[in-house]
């Protein structure tokens, strides 16, 4: 387990990403992936008012509505809850009516009275850095957020709202959600995890598993036809990735474990706090949890460090 900075929320190092629930995961199947990660340990589950919002006839909202259905069968203390404001089509931007409403129509689709991490999902630079501080240090405040994050931010206006929020004794990022992967490495080791260490911010990065790549379910051109996910996952294979993917079996074969695993080991080894990976069906969460437990070494780290070079 690891502390969620400047707070008493402990995680389980391995994020569930929320993000299939309503698109490739139908509701049952949502709250039997639920059921089985709380089951083996897990404890923050992760989504967004947006989702899922991309898939016709949907308008955001889904993913929290089922998990809300789903705690409502449990105590509220079994699971931490993480949910982001700035991309449902509905609830645009960071404007601070707009945060304000979000958050109150999230808490109602979820259920409960206090979201325990809420994103910022998305910046919004029509609305100047500090305003957006004042805003989510209202949040909490106000006992609705326990804690706040930043995803999707320049640098540049990541350490603008640190700096503000540090300098007028308002709520700091507990927790930055930047892109980060196996095969997505060099905007965030040269300029967010810089920034991560210096505010002391946990690092819950996405997409993990690269869209399903680094699970090593792709390893030719017929395996992304058909897939949900095969058109995101096969941007990484025309860059070269089919190379991070052999590294990744060979070293889980020395350890008799899924490439998944090693995928999600490596960003626990670079000092990730807990990686966002997401599944449809129950039966995939095992190789995701089994990560925490892997020790990778030396040789193992340096062979997919190498075969991840230039990503």
């Amino acid at each position: 387990m690891t502390t969620l900075p400047g707070s008493s929320i402990e995680i389980f190092p391995l994020n569930l990403g929320g993000n299939p629930f309503g698109w490739t995961a139908d509701e049952k199947a949502s709250h039997e992936v639920l059921d089985a990660f709380v089951a083996a340990g897990g404890t923050l589950v992760d989504t967004a008012d947006s989702y899922s919002a991309w898939v016709d006839g949907h308008e955001g909202g889904e993913s929290e509505a089922i998990i809300g259905r789903w705690l409502a069968g449990r105590s509220r203390e079994d699971v931490l809850i993480a949910t982001k404001v700035g991309k449902k089509p509905s609830r645009d931007g960071l404007a601070q009516a707009t945060v304000d409403a979000a958050l109150d129509e999230s808490l109602e689709r979820l259920g409960t009275d206090v979201v325990d991490l809420y994103y910022a999902h998305f910046d919004d630079e029509s609305v100047a850095v500090e305003d957006q501080v004042r805003t989510f240090h209202g949040l909490v405040e106000d006992g609705r957020a326990r804690a706040i994050g930043l995803s999707n931010y320049s640098p540049e206006r990541l350490r603008a709202w640190c700096e503000f929020a540090r300098q007028e004794g308002l709520t700091m990022p507990a927790a930055l959600q930047p892109r980060y992967s196996l095969v997505s490495r060099e905007a965030y080791e040269r300029d967010y995890a810089p920034l991560a260490e210096e505010f002391g911010m946990a690092v819950f990065c996405y997409p993990a598993l690269a869209s399903g790549f680094l699970t090593g379910k792709y390893r030719s051109e017929a395996d992304f036809e058909g897939a949900a996910r095969g058109s995101a996952a096969k941007r990484y294979a025309d860059a070269g990735g089919l190379q991070v993917v052999d590294a990744q079996v060979k070293v889980g074969e020395r350890h008799g474990v899924e490439p998944a695993t090693v995928a999600l080991s490596w960003l626990l080894a670079r000092d990730v706090t807990a990686p966002i990976a997401s599944v449809s069906r129950a039966s995939q969460l095992p190789p995701l949890m089994a990560a925490p437990a892997l020790k990778l070494t030396e040789h193992d780290l340096a062979e997919l460090d190498d075969a991840s070079q230039g990503f």
